[in-house]
């Protein structure tokens, strides 16, 4: 009985499907004679062109360039066979949308050729910078116009320890050192750079700028946590009205100081330290040393801590090349070794926090190039890196509650991005290498 039930339901099944072909042959399958219309066909035959920039690249030979010294629109152009006349008359066609005289020493374009016996230049790329280019269409109508690329933007978060330098240990994170340079400016009233520690570690959370892959820049920092020397920096963005602030500490404080931490903005080392009693290096002669010296390739840009006057510039003796700058009635800071001043800067002139003054060097008495950074308090010489410098205006009471409530969440996004990291790494990772 089982068995002819199972035949049954089998038999019974067989049937079904021949109806169901059946009636799938009737409608689909056109009868003898019957005209089947071509744009239903095409409908379903698919575009076999291969595109870039909106180009059927499938369809023409392709070659590749970068603008060297001495090139010109014209002479690239006229090297591809295209008249003077006509590179006349595309320039002007461009004029609204990209003026050919722009175009810069190091950047890449690509030339589109047609398969023919006698090759013509039907398409002109240039690329303008990494996120967008100029497209020249040369064949049948002369049309110009600018593409710009995807940019997708992803908010991140990250946690790096310090083993040796912050550019390294980022770098090794898998981090883009753009948030390296990021963090250095936020923290640079606060932080000095060149004295990190093995130990030390940042968190944050930061938008990541990506154009077909490539990182392109990092915009803002929401959210940071720098710990350094036992102490805890927290930062968080905070847009208020009416100032160029934009990074607070958990205070409502301006991130932002009178003075800067340190004269340098790049990377490097201390390689002499403040002290009354340090032997000179070429006299051998123990003798105060009131500064900071900052080991650092010739030619990196050094900046005036803080806005004020130059009151000295010139060389004096040992120190070298030298400027000197009163911030106030109170502070004075002095660079010496410098190679060169920075433009502008003569006694008399004003600067402004960040300005470059000069570039470092190895001018006077030294053993290679560095920077020696001095500041006096009240005419007293003191350690630069025990200086404490002043604060900017805090955030108005009128925008405190608001700046509050984004400081909250942005802890909380913190904390539910640092989870998925710590999901990500303990489950997703492990399966995806084992796939």
């Amino acid at each position: 009985m089982e068995k002819k039930l199972k035949r049954g339901i089998i038999l019974g099944s067989i049937t079904a499907l021949i109806a169901i072909l059946g009636l799938i042959l009737y409608f689909v399958i056109p009868e003898k004679g019957e005209i089947i219309d071509k744009e239903e066909i095409s409908e379903g035959v698919k575009d076999e062109n291969i595109y870039e920039y909106g180009i059927p690249i499938n369809k023409y030979d392709i070659q590749e360039g970068i603008v060297k010294r001495g090139d010109f629109f014209s002479t690239i152009l006229n090297k591809m066979g295209i008249s003077q006349k006509e590179i006349y008359d595309i320039s002007q066609i461009s004029q609204s949308v990209f003026d050919v005289k722009n175009i810069q020493i190091g950047n890449s374009y690509h030339a589109y050729f047609t398969k023919e016996e006698q090759p013509r230049l039907a398409y002109w790329v240039y690329e303008k910078n990494d996120m967008s280019m100029v497209i020249y269409q040369l064949i049948d109508t002369v049309k110009v116009s600018v593409l710009d690329k995807e940019v997708v933007t992803t908010t991140k978060y990250v946690e790096v320890t310090i083993q040796s330098s912050l550019w390294e240990d980022t770098q090794k994170a898998g981090v883009t050192p753009l948030l390296a340079i990021k963090l250095s400016d936020i923290y640079a009233w606060s932080i000095d750079f060149f004295g990190l520690q093995k130990g030390d570690s940042f968190s944050a959370v930061y938008n990541e700028v990506t154009c077909e892959g490539k990182i392109m820049d990092v915009n803002e920092v929401y959210y940071s946590v720098f710990k350094n020397s036992g102490k805890e920096y927290k930062c968080f963005y905070f847009e208020e009205e009416g100032t160029v602030n934009r990074y607070w500490n958990e205070k409502g404080e301006s991130m932002r100081k009178s003075f800067l931490k340190a004269p340098l903005k790049y990377f490097s080392r201390i390689s002499s330290g403040f002290s009354y009693a340090r032997r000179h290096p070429i006299t051998r002669i123990v003798r105060p040393h009131t500064g900071i010296d900052y080991a650092a390739p010739k030619g990196t840009p050094v900046m005036s801590i803080g806005d004020g006057v130059v009151v000295e510039k010139g060389y004096k003796g040992g120190g070298g090349n030298t400027v000197k700058i009163k911030h106030n009635s109170v502070y004075t800071s002095a660079y010496l070794h410098l190679s060169k001043y920075g433009a502008g800067i003569k006694a008399g002139s004003r600067v402004s926090q960040g300005q470059i003054i000069g570039y470092v060097g190895s001018t006077g008495a030294s053993t290679g190039p560095h920077l020696d950074f001095r500041i006096w308090k009240n005419g007293t010489p003191i350690n630069p890196l025990k200086m404490e410098s002043p604060p900017a205006e805090p955030i108005s009471q009128a925008h405190l509650q608001q700046f509050e409530q984004q400081k909250r969440q942005a802890a909380e996004q913190a904390s539910r991005l640092q989870i998925s990291e710590i999901y990500h790494e303990m489950i997703l990772a492990p399966l995806g290498d084992s796939i």
